[in-house]
């Protein structure tokens, strides 16, 4: 009855250790639970917010291909217009180049030499051209 008694004995410890064992792995599971919804909540803090960067990102992409848009339109007809440019009447381009020499300090007879203007043309260019530098 002994040998009976000290198994019974032994059969208890061996429970209550498994009992004990069975309590610790459930405080483990738990706090591993806890640790997992903490870096879940990480995670979806950090998905949200590189959701807002992409949407700022898209955001600014879509202005920049509208900007992009306007000035391709805004320079698409540059070159017939400079065609239209090169193409007019010399003589028209002899006031905008006495315009250019009156800026470099030209004086109203080397206007007339060099642009082939009349005198009072140079001199109307060369008063146009003094009364914008003192505007500014």
């Amino acid at each position: 009855m002994i040998p009976l008694v000290i198994a019974l004995v032994a059969l208890g410890l061996v429970c209550m250790g498994l009992a004990m064992a069975c309590v610790w792995l459930m405080q483990q599971q738990r706090l591993a639970a806890r640790l997992q919804a903490e870096r879940d909540a990480q995670r979806d803090q950090r998905i949200k917010d590189l959701a807002k960067r992409l949407d700022t990102y898209l955001t600014g992409s879509v202005r920049m291909g509208e900007e992009l848009y306007e000035l391709r339109r805004t320079v698409a007809p540059l070159p017939d217009k400079l065609n239209q440019i090169e193409q007019r009447d010399p003589s028209s381009l002899s006031f905008t180049q006495a315009a250019r020499l009156v800026g470099l300090g030209a004086s109203v007879d080397d206007l007339t030499q060099s642009c082939g203007l009349s005198k009072a043309e140079a001199e109307l260019i060369s008063r146009l051209h003094q009364s914008r530098l003192q505007k500014s």
